[in-house]
C-alpha cells in the first residue's frame, strides 16, 4: 500500500505524521488506511494506488457541501489565479464577499476574514476581549488549537473531553492563562449561569450552535439574555454548522443573534477562507488591537467564497445535503435494527453520527475495515453533499447492511479476531 508507506515515513518528518487530527489513518484503520488521495471529484476519492472509493465519511472533514472538485468553484477559482493571486494592492473580491455576508446576516454590521477555523476563532476572541475589557471566556464545544483555547486544560487535561478534546495535554500553553477559559454544558443554563456568577470579570461568552444534541431555543434565548444581563460578548462558532441545514448561520433558526459569529469550512467548498462577521459596536474594536497577516488578502479564498455561495443560493444545496443525510441516518437505524445491533445517532441531517451502545472502538475499527473492502471510505460519521446522489446512496446502505450482518454474527471475540490491524483511536494520541 503506497499511502501507508508514504505515512510511515511521513511520520519520521512530521510530528504526528500530518497536521489535522482528523484526518490521521489511526482515527480510521490503523495500518491499512489509504491515507493519501492523488484525485478527488464529486464524492469520490482514489488513492494512490489508484483504488476509487466513495466517500461517506467527513467529506474532508466538513469543508465540501458541493462535491469535490466542484466544476463552478473551480473555474472560477481558475479565472482569477489567471489574474494573478497576489498583489500589493487588495483584492476586490473580499468586499464583495463581506458584502454577500452581511446581506446573509442582517444582525451584522462589519466582517472580518482569515482563512482556517483556529484563525478565525482566535481573531473573534481577541475583538470579543477587546470590546468587552474583560479577559475570561466562557466555552462550550470545540473551538480549535490556538493558546486561548487550550488554557481550559491547564489546570486539569480532561476540561475538554466533553469538547471533543479527549486526552490533551495543554504542554507549550503559558501556564499564566490558567482559569482563563471555563467551560459550560450545553443545554444546561445553570451551568453557565454558575460560571458567570463565579466570575465576575467574565467578557466573553463562545459556543456551538449545535453539534451532536439538538438545539433548544429557549436555551440559546436563555443564553442571550444572561450576556445582555452581564454585559457578556456572545459569540456563535458555526465554522462547522454554517451552511448546512440553512443559508448562512444554523442560529437563524431560533430567533436569535450572536455579537460575533464565525463561517468556515463549507464557505469555500474546500478552499482555504473563513469570516467573522459581527455587530459594528463590537467589530470596531478590532481597531484597537492588531489583528493581520499576509495571506488572510490572498484572492483565491474570496473567490471560492463568491462563488461557493452563489452556487448554494442557486441549487439550495443546504435542502439537498439535509434530505441526504436524513436518508442515511433513517437507513442506519433501520439497518441496525434489522441486525439486533444497538446505535445511538446523533447530529443534525447534514452533520450524521453514530455510536455503537458496546464496544464501540471495536466496531467502528471492523466496519471501517469492511466498507473500505467494499470500496467505501466510510466509519461512524457522515457529512452528506449534493454528490451523494440516491444512487450512491443506496448503494452504500446495501453495503452497509451486509458489513452490519457479519458483525451482529461475531461475537465480541470473534470481532476482535476478524480485525486486522490495531483498534482506532477515539481522540488525540501521540504518534511515533
Amino acid at each position: 500500500m503506497k499511502g501507508q508507506d508514504l505515512y510511515n515515513r511521513a511520520k519520521q518528518i512530521i510530528p504526528g505524521g500530518n497536521h489535522l487530527l482528523s484526518k490521521r489513518p489511526e482515527m480510521f484503520l490503523p495500518e491499512r488506511w489509504p491515507s493519501y488521495f492523488s484525485k478527488s471529484k464529486g464524492c469520490q476519492v482514489w488513492d494512490l494506488d489508484g483504488n476509487q472509493y466513495f466517500d461517506f465519511s467527513t467529506m474532508s472533514v466538513g469543508t465540501s457541501t458541493l462535491g469535490y472538485a466542484n466544476d463552478t468553484i473551480d473555474d472560477a477559482v481558475i479565472a482569477g489565479i489567471k489574474s494573478g493571486n497576489m498583489s500589493t494592492l487588495n483584492s476586490p473580491e473580499e468586499v464583495y464577499l463581506a458584502e454577500k455576508l452581511l446581506e446573509l446576516n442582517p444582525w451584522a454590521g462589519m466582517v472580518r476574514f482569515a482563512r482556517t477555523g483556529g484563525e478565525a476563532n482566535a481573531v473573534s476572541i481577541r475583538i470579543a476581549r477587546a470590546a468587552a475589557g474583560r479577559d475570561k471566556v466562557a466555552i462550550c464545544g470545540y473551538h480549535g488549537w490556538h493558546d486561548w483555547y487550550l488554557a481550559a486544560n491547564i489546570n486539569d487535561n480532561e476540561e475538554l473531553r466533553d469538547h471533543l478534546l479527549p486526552g490533551l495535554d495543554a504542554n507549550g500553553v503559558p501556564k499564566g492563562l490558567r482559569g482563563t477559559v471555563i467551560p459550560f454544558t450545553y443545554n444546561d443554563l445553570e451551568s453557565l449561569r454558575r460560571v458567570i456568577n463565579e466570575n465576575p470579570d467574565l467578557g466573553v461568552v463562545k459556543m456551538e450552535v449545535v453539534r451532536s444534541f439538538e438545539a433548544n431555543t429557549e436555551f440559546l434565548k436563555g443564553v442571550r439574555s444572561l450576556c445582555d444581563a452581564n454585559n457578556i460578548v456572545l459569540i456563535f462558532d458555526e465554522c462547522t454548522s454554517g451552511f448546512r441545514e440553512t443559508f448562512g448561520g444554523y442560529h437563524s433558526n431560533f430567533g436569535v443573534s450572536p455579537d460575533l459569529c464565525m463561517y468556515g469550512k463549507a464557505l469555500g467548498n474546500g478552499y482555504a477562507i473563513t469570516a467573522v462577521v459581527g455587530r459594528r459596536e463590537v467589530m470596531e474594536s478590532a481597531q484597537s488591537t492588531f489583528i493581520s497577516s499576509t495571506f488572510w488578502t490572498e484572492r483565491i479564498g474570496f473567490l471560492a467564497g463568491l462563488a461557493t455561495l452563489s452556487e448554494m443560493e442557486e441549487i439550495k444545496s443546504w435542502e439537498i445535503i439535509s434530505r441526504n443525510g436524513k436518508k442515511v441516518k433513517e437507513g442506519w437505524q433501520n439497518i441496525a435494527n434489522s441486525n439486533d445491533l444497538r446505535v445511538t445517532i446523533s447530529g443534525l441531517d447534514a452533520l450524521a453520527t453514530f455510536s455503537f451502545d458496546d464496544m464501540h472502538l471495536e466496531r467502528k475499527t471492523f466496519l471501517t475495515q469492511e466498507m473500505l473492502s467494499r470500496g467505501y471510505l466510510a466509519a461512524n460519521v457522515f457529512y452528506p453533499s449534493i454528490s451523494h446522489h440516491d444512487e450512491v446512496i443506496n448503494n452504500y446502505l446495501e453495503a452497509l447492511h451486509e458489513v452490519f450482518y457479519s458483525m451482529s454474527k461475531l461475537d465480541d471475540d470473534e470481532l476482535i479476531e476478524h480485525i486486522k490491524g490495531p483498534i482506532c483511536h477515539s481522540g488525540f494520541k501521540r504518534i511515533n
